[in-house]
């Protein structure tokens, strides 16, 4: 079986416009893909320089490969059906490891087709460190080293405002783009490299927050064989990932027509704010999870796709999306049915094997990010608390009792929320704390949740009800009442 090489197979190559801080799983089966496709089906003609930042030699470097690699696709697609799709990926030209090869890595700065820089190197990538020194070759940290290439390039081309970037950041905080600004400039003052400097970076560069949206599933060691052969030749790189994806990215419209998307219909998004995106995707996706988690777990289910094919826990998870969430959130109401219809498709997704307790891990502050927010903002408009919703909170404190059919649930938060639960629910045993006690104490912690949520109407009744009932009978019981007894 022959190797993936540009040498054994005829493969398009591209003009290096785009220079990637990363060489990981995500942004070559996230941004690397897209950049791909843009490539096939437009006139962008834009190749990837990868840079490795940090110092290591594994994995070994693409370049064993020329570039390539092939991206493995899996999920439920726009008509309900199973699909796997593998592309190779020929959009990367070369990766450099800047730690072996500084010199490589500065001299893409005096390259004038180098339009774009993107990065994921993890939410600690973007930091500052006083320990940096402008000469070191390389600075440490992520935003040194940029700053040290920025430089570079202002002073070969000097100044010109053509020669400006746009930076997309993908690590996982918010407003990602301001914050690798904010180091940059910081550098800037700390390495005192001139306000002509500081003045080209703010004014001819564009940093763009994104939000970025895909699971990856990453390189596919136990399969590898079959797939291989599936594609019939030997990849090392190979890379695999759901079949949904969202890139939402806070920039200027002239990125969308620099990136060509108005000649191929990708599921990319140029906005003016990421903010109601983020919610969006915090309330609807991050938001199923967690209510679903406590839920499907004390109903006997262990993973999210065993969930979704339980007719009820669907139906549970459906009616609280539609009738409780979006309702909620400022976006369209087509909008925001489109993304939970394609969420309900993302975790019926058959070759993602996703554990509830492995999403259960510190589920009050969960609870609190990405539910509470739509708790509150339903209860203030129609004067009670969202019954799914009380349900959902009902079902965590049962799940923090810490047993399911007499097997000892792995619990896994903060410790002051395991010492509580622990002391409640031994108190409720021994009849010295009834529930609606128990419910009382959970919702006026203030310091947790913000506020004191006893003062919401109706959400302490509501909740102890539940959790009673929850007792009396089991979850299973109490959702199929609850969802019978909806109008």
């Amino acid at each position: 079986m022959k190797t993936l090489t540009r040498k054994n197979f005829d493969l398009p190559q591209y003009t290096t416009k785009i220079m990637q801080f990363g060489e990981g799983n995500f942004l070559r089966a996230f941004v690397d893909w897209q950049i791909d496709y843009l490539n096939e089906h437009t006139d962008l003609d834009a190749g990837i320089a990868i840079i490795r930042p940090i110092d290591t030699d594994f994995p070994p470097l693409l370049n064993e490969q020329d570039g390539l690699y092939t991206s493995v696709v899996r999920g439920i697609n726009e008509n309900d059906q199973a699909v796997e799709e593998s592309r190779i990926i020929t959009s990367v030209n070369q990766e450099i490891a800047v730690y072996q090869d500084v010199d490589a890595y500065m001299t893409l700065a005096e390259d004038p087709n180098i339009k774009f820089i993107f990065s994921n190197t993890t939410e600690a990538g973007i930091a500052f460190s006083a320990d940096d020194k402008f000469d070191a070759r390389p600075a440490t940290t992520f935003p040194a080293k940029l700053t040290q290439w920025m430089f570079a390039r202002f002073k070969h081309f000097g100044g010109a405002t053509d020669k400006g970037l746009f930076i997309i950041p993908c690590e996982l905080i918010d407003y990602n783009g301001d914050e690798l600004k904010a180091m940059i400039l910081r550098y800037i003052e700390f390495w005192e490299l001139g306000a002509e400097f500081k003045a080209w970076v703010e004014e001819a560069n564009s940093f763009c927050s994104t939000l970025v949206d895909r699971i990856v599933t990453g390189h596919p060691r136990e399969e590898l064989p079959e797939l291989e052969a599936k594609v019939g030749y030997q990849d090392q790189f190979m890379v695999t990932a759901e079949y949904f994806y969202l890139f939402v990215i806070q920039g200027p419209q002239e990125l969308a027509q620099a990136l060509k998307l108005e000649q191929l219909d990708l599921n990319i998004k140029i906005v003016d704010d990421i903010k109601p995106y983020k919610e969006r995707k915090v309330a609807i996706l991050n938001g199923a999870h967690t209510a679903l988690v406590p839920v499907a777990y004390l109903a006997d289910r262990d993973a999210v796709g065993e969930s979704m094919n339980d007719e009820l826990l669907n139906r549970y998870i459906n009616a609280l999306i539609d009738d409780e969430v979006i309702p909620s959130l400022s976006l369209a109401e087509g909008e925001l049915k489109a993304f939970a219809d394609s969420v309900m498709a993302r975790f019926k997704n058959p070759f993602i094997k996703h554990q509830l307790t492995s999403i259960a891990l510190n589920s009050m502050t969960k609870w609190k990010t990405r539910l509470l927010p739509q708790l509150i903002t339903y209860t203030e408009k129609h004067q009670t608390a969202p019954k799914l919703m009380s349900l959902s909170l009902a079902a965590q404190i049962l799940y923090y009792k810490g047993s399911r059919n007499d097997q000892a649930i792995p619990l896994n938060d903060d410790q002051k929320w395991l010492n509580f639960f622990q002391s409640a629910w031994a108190k409720c045993d021994a009849q010295a704390l009834d529930i609606t006690s128990l419910v009382t104490a959970v919702l006026q912690d203030a310091e947790h949740w913000g506020q004191d949520l006893n003062k919401l109407p109706t959400l302490t009744e509501q909740v102890s009800g539940f959790l009673a009932q929850m007792v009396a009978t089991d979850v299973r019981t109490v959702v199929t009442e609850t969802l019978g007894n909806k109008e």
